[in-house]
């Protein structure tokens, strides 16, 4: 009799998890309109501005392609330098943002006269996906577009990686893997430090909810579906085994990766860094608090290793 309760509430109990856990993963890795996401969320953004309108509507634009490990179309907008050059930026837009919200980032880049090429992340924009990796299949995307860079314009071209929210903790994530000297530096912009810390803070920012065990079934669900645990997307771990120099900006008032991580993902690394913190900006809004102090640190960054 009281084995048959104790297995009913188990049953009940793993039917409830499960379907709380399938709820979540929807919530989170599915790509689709999420309610926590404003329209003007940094990263993801395509404002009426001069930027996104030299982006979007002048800006001499082609489109790329490639074909992912596994078998993904990811397609990318590359706005060539007006005059030659050997100097490339990769960008890496938010959580559920597209290469369209990066324009004001891609003409930063182009201001200083670098080709400038910005992939829409897998499951975002034009790329195929049904899901959202959080940097972790992405970072193996990135290296396959520093390698169509190095095909398409020079292989002693120079590279520089730049991301925003989910783009930094990718283009963090891709700092952990074998890359060609020819990237020479790596600026993020308020990323995270691992998919299952900032699901984690999420979950209980948004519900109130405790890691356990809501996370850990999520992730479990994400292996099946998606092909990685959340732990697995870990920028820290990544960057323990990083070479390239790299400059770390992240807001103050950041609520949304919060700012505590800024210092974790800074520490992980032990290459040629700088930290640049902005006061009273919020999540991604480094940029529009002092654009020119921001373009000031940033060019000042990578004049040290771009040629």
């Amino acid at each position: 009799m009281w084995k048959k309760v104790i297995i009913g509430i188990v049953l009940i109990l793993f039917v409830v998890l499960l379907g709380a856990g399938l709820y979540f993963y929807n919530y989170a890795v599915v790509p689709s309109k999420k309610s926590f996401i404003d329209d003007d969320t940094p990263g993801t953004d395509v404002t009426v501005s001069p930027e996104e309108t030299w982006f979007q509507e002048k800006a001499d634009r082609e489109e790329w392609a490639l074909i992912s490990e596994d078998g993904l179309k990811l397609k990318a907008i590359y706005i060539p330098a007006e005059k030659p050059t050997d100097k490339n930026a990769i960008l890496a837009h938010g959580y559920m943002g597209t290469a369209e919200s990066m324009g004001k980032y891609a003409k930063m880049y182009h201001d200083w006269g670098y080709n400038v090429l910005v992939p829409d992340a897998r499951g975002h924009g034009k790329s195929e996906g049904d899901y959202i990796g959080f940097g972790w299949p992405e970072r193996k995307d990135y290296v396959q577009w520093i390698d169509t860079i190095l095909e398409k314009n020079d292989s002693d071209s120079q590279i520089t990686l730049f991301g925003i929210s989910m783009g930094a903790a990718t283009v963090m994530m891709t700092s952990g893997e074998e890359l060609p000297d020819n990237v020479k530096a790596i600026v993020e912009d308020c990323g995270y430090t691992s998919a299952e810390d900032e699901l984690s803070y999420q979950l209980n920012e948004m519900f109130g909810l405790p890691k356990f065990p809501l996370v850990y079934v999520t992730s479990g669900i994400t292996k099946l579906r998606a092909g990685y645990f959340f732990g697995e997307a870990s920028a820290v771990k990544q960057l323990k085994k990083n070479t390239t120099p790299m400059m770390f900006i992240h807001g103050k008032a950041d609520d949304f990766v919060p700012f505590y991580m800024l210092d974790e993902v800074y520490e992980a690394t032990d290459v040629p860094k700088e930290k640049y913190v902005v006061d009273n900006a919020k999540h991604g809004e480094a940029y529009t608090k002092d654009p020119e102090m921001y373009k000031e640190r940033v060019a000042a960054f990578l004049e040290k290793y771009m040629d």
